[in-house]
């Protein structure tokens, strides 16, 4: 089957999470094996020291690497999964402006895949990475997707 892009207009950024809806996320750009999402910094998102929370650059990870491999070729399906495994390494700080979220799938099979993500400041300074292990829930293995329940 031939994979076609889909645009994010095409493809609503529905991830049935609220906790992902309070964060503030947005999707940028998705594609097969692709991600980009960005987060416009917000107070609530500061440590007491005044720069971002490393539980943020982890919930952007976490999110990115999950999202890399759950593009749908068919508009309206959907795919879901689940973090086993993540492993970040946090290398500079922000206090304002846009973070930028990328995602990777490096490999994978029938229900596990890999995925690599960076989290970067508007400047392209490069804050944090992680490698991430994810698995496919039922149903979600086939790029087609699932109807939405």
């Amino acid at each position: 089957m031939l994979m076609q892009e889909t645009s994010v207009q095409d493809q609503p950024h529905y991830s049935g999470s609220a906790f992902l809806e309070f964060v503030g996320t947005q999707l940028e750009e998705w594609r097969d094996g692709y991600v980009r999402i960005s987060l416009e910094l917000k107070p609530h998102h500061l440590n007491r020291a005044g720069v971002v929370h490393g539980g943020l650059l982890s919930t952007l990870m976490d999110h990115a690497g999950g999202f890399c491999g759950l593009w749908c070729s068919v508009p309206g399906n959907r795919r879901v999964g689940m973090t086993l495994s993540m492993t970040c390494n946090f290398i500079a700080q922000s206090k304002t402006g846009v973070l930028t979220a990328v995602g990777e799938r490096v490999r994978g099979g029938g229900k596990i895949y890999f995925s690599k993500t960076a989290v970067y400041t508007a400047d392209g300074l490069l804050v944090a990475t992680s490698t991430n292990v994810h698995r496919y829930r039922s149903g979600s293995e086939s790029v087609e997707g699932t109807p939405p329940a």
